[in-house]
């Protein structure tokens, strides 16, 4: 066996046994303000409905969730979990993975490495609420998540932010400077291309509150993130500024939690209030993730106006 199987055989061990069907539900944090590993469960559209409100009560609290050891979970099986959150959808401009109603596959082969912070698909009003994604194909080494959560950063900023925060609202867009977010220079190859074609095929800009009431637990929670453009009123030159400012305070290093996957993990997260970003540091190996989502509602500011689209026009 070379050593790269080795090492995926060694990381797909330790999560099949971190997980026991006869281990009671246990919801275990991982980090001080997000995170937690739920054990114990075995996710199916069959899923009974007290553990189904368990779990949404525990996503609630921590953001995100994650679950070891669900390699049973096929394409259809993880739709159907998925459905039991709400009405699921389909990615707005990217077709879903072939044989599948609504997942949308992220292969590292086809230039999709979500490398930069981001909110799913905020493009949009009534973008998700709710992510669901499966860990299939995995590296030996690197390739995790980092989440970020928004509903405690917006409340650790000081007084003089949160107040201005509390006014703006900001652009956001599919159709943005994807080079200027990433940490890595892009390989500009023809997949990478080909998904930037399909990502913006449909141009969406729609505006939001950065500060927006969540509608189940009544937090503030900020949204931001790389689909923004710019905030209503200023100046690109000062938006940016403001933006990196913001930027900083939802994603230092207290406020956020790592996941190391293997292959069969789940990682549920309330998209709601949190930003995520992944880790593009397993050079030429292969990842293949695929994430099911469930639609979400027109986010509502604190002085009750509601987000609203500005533009959606098909490219040619």
């Amino acid at each position: 066996m070379s050593d790269t199987a080795t090492l995926v055989s060694q990381r797909n061990d330790a999560a099949s046994q971190a997980v026991s069907s006869n281990e009671p539900f246990q919801v275990r944090p991982i980090g001080g303000n997000i995170g937690a590993e739920v054990r114990g469960v075995t996710l199916s559209g069959d899923i009974d409905s007290a553990s189904l409100e368990a779990i949404n009560a525990a996503l609630l609290k921590h953001k995100v969730l994650f679950f070891r050891g669900q390699s049973h979970l096929d394409d259809t099986e993880q739709e159907a979990f998925a459905a039991r959150f709400g009405e699921t959808v389909a990615h707005p401009t990217v077709p879903s993975k072939e044989g599948t109603s609504r997942l949308l596959e992220l292969d590292s082969k086809h230039g999709t490495r979500a490398n930069s912070w981001h909110t799913d698909v905020t493009f949009v009003d009534a973008y998700p609420k709710i992510s669901i994604l499966r860990g299939v194909v995995i590296p030996p080494a690197g390739g995790d998540t980092v989440w970020a959560n928004t509903a405690t950063a917006y409340t650790n900023l000081p007084d003089a932010l949160r107040n201005l925060a509390d006014e703006l609202w900001a652009l956001h867009s599919n159709v943005y400077d994807y080079a200027a977010t990433r940490n890595t220079p892009s390989t500009d190859n023809e997949s990478e291309r080909e998904y930037r074609k399909q990502f913006t095929s449909t141009l969406y800009e729609t505006e939001h509150p950065v500060v927006r009431v969540h509608p189940e637990t009544g937090e503030r929670t900020l949204v931001l993130g790389h689909f923004v453009q710019r905030f209503v009123g200023l100046s690109q030159r000062d938006s940016d500024r403001l933006q990196a400012l913001f930027h900083d305070h939802v994603t230092r290093l207290e406020n956020t939690v790592r996941w190391r996957w293997t292959q069969g993990d789940v990682a549920i997260w309330d998209n709601r209030a949190t930003q995520h970003y992944a880790v593009a540091d397993y050079g030429d190996a292969h990842r293949v993730v695929r994430r099911a989502t469930v639609h979400g509602d027109v986010p509502v500011g604190i002085d009750g106006r509601k987000s609203r689209i500005v533009r959606q026009e098909t490219r040619a």
